[in-house]
């Protein structure tokens, strides 16, 4: 991630357009967040401010947050000093990652009073500091260590700006710098790092890629520098291009004031209109994800473990099995000696016969219980054989049914793995509930009413397409919501989504069936494989067995297509 100083200025510049607005309110939904609403004539915004590790930040937001009933100290002193107080500019510091927020504000006396709230956004030392007009320290939201500290961060102490690395301003860059950084011979990312103030390594690292596309097309390596460094200053001067890198399964994983191009086509790059709303994106939907994979881990233990149990099951039935294989033996011997009760001698522990169910009549040994009779040993040997007829036919089933299972806790996982919100994933823990996998949860009648937020597209030729998020999802599209003349989609033997082409019987061309096609390789475990093969039928073809978990159909008169899922473009 790279909220650094260039970022932030350009952050900063955005914000301005917040200028002379009042502060209408401020509260504070946890330690290390601030939220202020902003208001004057035709504007009214949020402004946040995060001075938490790792996802500092601020910038205007659209999401709502908590105010606690209970407001935190610093919330009742910022509350205190700068209630109704007007925001007259915001500065930053250079190009270090420090904002700096002013206020007009009135004291108890009616004094007009100029406050300052400075905005530390340095790795681990992040904080937000209410500063007077002689530079001392109002109050902050974090303290400093009096016996480690460098600087003092406390009430009373004269504010110091945090140690600066003595860098080049990338907005005063010239020739001169130019031969600086040609003459390096270490790493270009590095020697950019070391050399430009507020330069991330993600923008160091793309000004490397860019210049290294531009020597292998013939550029030398003086002008492929050049202009690489000409294009990213340009953005910093220039309103510059809000853009969210995402990894293949669609989760945020960086951000600049650039266009990323450096991890290539399997990361998708989205462009939101402004740098707050990015702000807001990204750290929307990493917190989501983050809320989501905790939630999920004991769903995902409790399924991973049962699956677990289940395969260690299934493989000692295939061994019980595999013992059932010889079991016509037992039913010969016992015909054999049936057959043979006048010349075996009581007593005897085995008998030579002729074989008649060989072709070469040769002899075969029969081992006996010399406690038995000939009689008692042949029946014996039939009752064997009815036994491990029967084994056979029960382990059969046994371990068609755990077959069936594992598949199923398998397309549970793959369900979870796409799981975008913390509904989709209550879906999945109450199907799960209702299969008796975990635990009864105590759900209200509201919570069972079938309110599905499904995938839904439109094809490039018109036609509405369903995606189920999970397998209560697709035995409602497919069983309840589709018509017998529309089109349903699977992968082959993977688990996946239902996908269903409401065409009510109408013709479909070859580009929607790829499209919806693509859709159900993408929405599966196969969703990083190629050539992924998509069966396709009517939904008339597509029936549940009675008993089936859900999720799970059969299908026939299908035909197959095969797709690329990197080649979906899901906005169609």
């Amino acid at each position: 991630m790279a909220f650094d100083g260039a970022f932030l200025y350009k952050t900063v510049n955005e914000l301005k357009t917040a200028c002379d607005s009042h502060i209408d309110k401020i509260y504070q939904p946890s330690r290390d967040e601030l939220v202020f609403l902003l208001r004057k004539k035709g504007f009214a915004k949020r402004l946040l401010i995060t001075a938490k590790p790792g996802c500092a930040r601020m910038h205007f937001t659209e999401n709502k947050y908590e105010n606690p009933a209970s407001p935190p100290n610093f919330c009742m002193l910022l509350r205190k000093y700068l209630s109704s107080a007007k925001l007259t500019d915001i500065t930053q510091n250079g190009f270090e990652r420090v904002a700096e927020l002013w206020f007009s504000a009135v004291n108890e006396m009616g004094d007009s009073r100029t406050l300052k709230l400075i905005c530390e956004f340095i790795g681990n030392q992040t904080n937000v500091i209410l500063v007077n007009e002689d530079g001392k320290i109002i109050d902050s939201i974090k303290h400093s260590d009096v016996e480690s500290a460098k600087r003092f961060i406390l009430p009373g102490a004269v504010y110091e700006y945090p140690a600066s690395a003595e860098k080049h301003n990338p907005l005063l860059f010239n020739d001169s710098d130019l031969g600086g950084i040609l003459e390096s011979h270490g790493e270009l990312f590095k020697t950019l790092l070391g050399f430009f103030e507020g330069f991330s390594p993600l923008v160091c690292r793309e000004i490397q890629f860019i210049s290294e596309n531009l020597i292998s097309a013939g550029e030398t390596r003086e002008g492929a520098i050049t202009k690489a460094l000409t294009e990213v200053l340009a953005s910093l001067k220039s309103t510059g291009r809000a853009c969210i890198v995402c990894r293949p399964d669609g989760t945020p994983f960086e951000f600049s004031y650039i266009d990323i191009r450096q991890y290539g086509k399997d990361y998708p790059r989205h462009y939101p209109d402004s740098f707050s709303q990015l702000l807001d994106d990204f750290y929307s939907k990493k917190d989501t994800a983050a809320r989501i994979q905790s939630a999920a881990h004991d769903i995902v233990k409790a399924v991973t473990n049962m699956k677990a149990r289940i395969e260690k099951k299934l493989n000692l039935r295939l061994e019980e099995l595999k013992s059932c294989e010889n079991r016509e033996k037992f039913r010969i011997y016992g015909e054999l000696l049936k057959a043979n009760l006048y010349n075996i001698e009581h007593g005897a522990s085995f008998a030579e016969v002729q074989n008649y169910y060989d072709e070469n009549l040769s002899f075969i040994r029969i081992p006996l219980d010399s406690a038995l009779s000939p009689a008692r040993n042949a029946e014996k040997y039939f009752k064997e054989y009815r036994k491990t007829y029967t084994a056979e036919q029960t382990l059969t089933k046994l371990t068609e049914k755990d077959r069936e299972e594992i598949v199923y806790l398998d397309s549970v996982l793959d369900s979870i793995s796409r799981c975008t919100t913390l509904a989709d994933l209550g879906e999945i823990r109450r199907e799960l509930t209702e299969a008796g996998y975990i635990k009864n949860t105590q759900v209200s009648k509201r919570e069972r009413k079938e309110q599905f937020s499904f995938k839904e597209y439109t094809s490039s030729e018109g036609y509405r397409i369903i995606v189920g998020k999970n397998n209560i999802q697709n035995d409602y599209i497919t069983l309840r919501l589709a018509s017998k003349n529309d089109l349903w989609f699977h992968v082959k033997n993977i688990p996946g989504s239902h996908v269903v082409v409401f065409c009510d019987g109408s013709e479909v061309s070859d580009k929607t069936i790829l499209q919806a096609a693509e859709l159900a390789a993408v929405n599966s475990k196969a969703a990083n494989s190629s050539q992924v093969p998509v069966d396709y039928t009517k939904i008339k073809n597509v029936k549940k067995p009675s008993g089936a978990k859900p999720g799970m159909v059969i299908y026939t008169t299908n035909k197959t297509v095969f797709v690329n899922p990197a080649d979906c473009q899901p906005k169609y």
